[in-house]
């Protein structure tokens, strides 16, 4: 119940900072930046490491692959068929594709279905999602970014962007069974702690909702396929295909259908794909989720 609160504030706080004079008017961007360049490699430090793999976990991480893999399918081809600008077809990608499996769907997992259930979820946050948008997302932002450049400096780009950086040395120590020293664990702790107050009062600060910004059809292209569509690929290829069944089955459709994820949304805006957008999927998504989750869960039993 805390966290619920804490989304609510935070969220809140940033609304209300829009209308604070004193409060610069590039304030939203340093947030953005402290995330991007500060808090990400601090995560991957802290979690990547020591994610421990299991075969028989595969299908319940393999749910967030899923969702993204068919995002950028989905809205890069009807980006290319109706020619979207880049910045749209890139925003709806990453923003759509990526769940809040960690701080949104850590406590309804656990008040839906207990302690046990948390440690699935962890695994697909940390071997899922986490992963994602250290890696894959960044170069799906990248790409749709960069205009006409050439794919030598869409490359650059990616291989010096810090959190792809730190993600491909943490998956280094991973691989060498070397561990994050304890030195540094209290400092990357204090770090990992700022991740959803600043990230929420930066969506806060970045959210602009009025009866233009509602009616926008991408804005519910986006949440109906993370809230609607995508969850129910999952229960359908997990539970009918796969014959998944059980806690792994039910927690996988419900971390599939939790709303867009904070940290892809700010490297949809940090890259300029559609800023207004992605912080209006985040804004509207997250207290939209409490009730589609309450449908999915209804249906899983």
């Amino acid at each position: 119940m805390l966290n619920f609160i804490l989304i609510v504030v935070f969220l809140i706080t940033g609304l209300i900072l829009q209308k604070v004079s004193f409060i610069p008017a590039k304030f939203a961007t340093y947030l953005n930046n402290y995330l991007i360049y500060i808090v990400l490699p601090a995560l991957a430090l802290k979690y990547l490491p020591g994610v421990e793999l299991k075969f028989e976990l595969l299908l319940p991480i393999g749910s967030a692959w899923i969702s993204f893999a068919l995002s950028w399918i989905i809205f890069g081809s009807l980006g290319k068929y109706l020619k979207w600008s880049d910045g749209l077809t890139g925003c709806l990608i990453i923003t759509a594709g990526l769940a809040n499996t960690s701080f949104v769907g850590f406590p309804i997992v656990k008040a839906l279905y207990g302690e046990e259930a948390v440690k699935i979820a962890l695994l697909i946050d940390q071997a899922g999602s986490f992963i994602i948008v250290s890696s894959v997302a960044v170069v799906v932002a990248s790409i749709y970014s960069v205009g006409k450049k050439r794919k030598r400096d869409v490359t650059k780009k990616i291989l010096t962007f810090p959190p792809f950086i730190f993600f491909i040395l943490a998956m280094a120590m991973n691989i060498s069974s070397l561990e994050t020293p304890a030195l540094i664990l209290p400092v990357l702790d204090v770090v990992a702690a700022t991740l959803t107050p600043i990230a929420l009062t930066a969506v806060g600060l970045q959210v602009k909702i009025s009866m233009a910004s509602i009616s926008s059809k991408y804005l519910w292209m986006g949440l109906a396929y993370k809230l609607v569509l995508i969850p129910l690929v999952i229960f359908v290829l997990y539970a009918f295909v796969f014959e998944l069944k059980g806690m792994m089955l039910k927690v996988s459709v419900i971390e599939a259908a939790m709303a867009p994820m904070i940290t892809g949304s700010i490297i949809a805006i940090t890259h300029d794909l559609e800023p207004k957008l992605a912080s209006l999927l985040v804004g509207v998504g997250i207290p939209l989720s409490f009730l589609t989750i309450a449908v999915w869960y209804f249906i899983l039993g």
